[in-house]
């Protein structure tokens, strides 16, 4: 059976553009942030606690919100509030900037899937350390793991991407229960070829280097469209350089699950990248024992369960969230 969500809410939202709707929900959940009444409501939503201990740090439960809703980190305590198990803002990067020409989110309700092609649009690390300095000095800070995306830069020179990283991952780190690496995304140029050996192991040694006191968990997000070789570099590079867990995966470039009339560049995500992020978690469990975040596809308990049984310790949630709604941490929290 439909949830009211599903039946009431999402219809209207979905009446909007994509980004239109996307804006109207982060600025309801941030004005929520500063009311007790209404973080009380939201707590309705609130699976029963699940915890579980990965990479050190103690989950409430096993769902988080993956990067992505959430960019600059401006409705925290909402999505506390709403029962996720830890919160990942971003993607951050050093300089502020706005994204991508629009219209840059598509919904294809039939496939249950998004493309998008923002391009970081974010305030900057500067800023966003900021607010959450304020917001740590308030009461109303997460009761859960806050997880820190980063990336380059669009500006940025590739040879310069090291240093980039290094002065979000100066100023974030403090906020951070963990730190993500975003190498992944297909909608800033070059970024992909970070997961190439040379340039991750060069990346991740620097980040290891300046993380030695009170060192943080530092995490990489990679591609679904990594061949298999190199998702071995991959996993390979990770463990040399102590990185404490991957995320599996980033959106997808195979747009093959959408009609070539109604196709646009960018990332695809959602219930198509359903299987081809599961054989990547598949895949990386069976080579490693490097912890792994399943994010893809994930619109039910079956869909979570897969996942889990493909040897993911969490999982992240976005695209089904915007077509299933709050219900859906409450279903697969039952099922855990």
């Amino acid at each position: 059976m439909r949830s009211s969500y599903e039946r009431l809410i999402r219809p209207l939202l979905f009446s909007l553009d994509a980004e239109a709707a996307h804006h109207l929900a982060i600025v309801l959940l941030r004005g929520a942030s500063y009311f007790d009444l209404a973080l009380r409501a939201l707590q309705s939503f609130q699976p029963a606690p699940k915890p579980k201990t990965v990479f050190g740090l103690t989950f409430r439960n096993p769902i988080g919100l993956a990067a992505g809703l959430d960019k600059n980190g401006v409705a925290l305590p909402a999505w506390a509030a709403l029962g996720f198990g830890f919160i990942e803002i971003g993607t951050v990067t050093a300089k502020a900037q706005s994204g991508n020409p629009k219209p840059r989110i598509f919904r294809f309700p039939e496939q249950e899937a998004l493309i998008n092609r923002l391009g970081f649009n974010n305030e900057g690390a500067a800023a966003i350390a900021e607010r959450l300095r304020k917001l740590r000095g308030g009461k109303r800070w997460p009761d859960v793991p806050l997880g820190i995306n980063i990336g380059k830069s669009r500006e940025t020179p590739l040879e310069e991407t090291t240093d980039d990283y290094l002065y979000s991952f100066r100023l974030l780190r403090e906020f951070a229960d963990y730190i993500v690496l975003n190498v992944s995304s297909p909608n800033t140029p070059g970024l992909r070829e970070l997961q190439g050996r040379e340039a991750l192991a060069q990346l991740l040694g620097a980040v290891r280097e300046k993380n030695q006191i009170a060192p943080k968990p530092v995490l990489i997000k990679i591609s679904p469209d990594l061949s298999s070789n190199e998702l071995n570099e991959v996993i390979a590079t990770c463990e040399e350089n102590e990185a404490a867990g991957i995320i599996a995966t980033n959106t997808t470039l195979d747009h093959s699950s959408i009609p070539t009339v109604l196709d646009e560049a960018g990332g695809l995500s959602g219930a198509p990248l359903r299987e081809k992020s599961t054989a990547l978690i598949r895949a990386i469990s069976a080579r490693s024992a490097i912890p792994v975040i399943g994010s893809g596809g994930i619109f039910d308990a079956r869909s979570a369960r897969e996942k889990f049984e493909a040897g993911a310790k969490l999982l992240q949630i976005y695209t089904g969230y915007i077509y299933r709604g709050p219900g859906l941490l409450d279903e697969i929290a039952r099922e855990l």
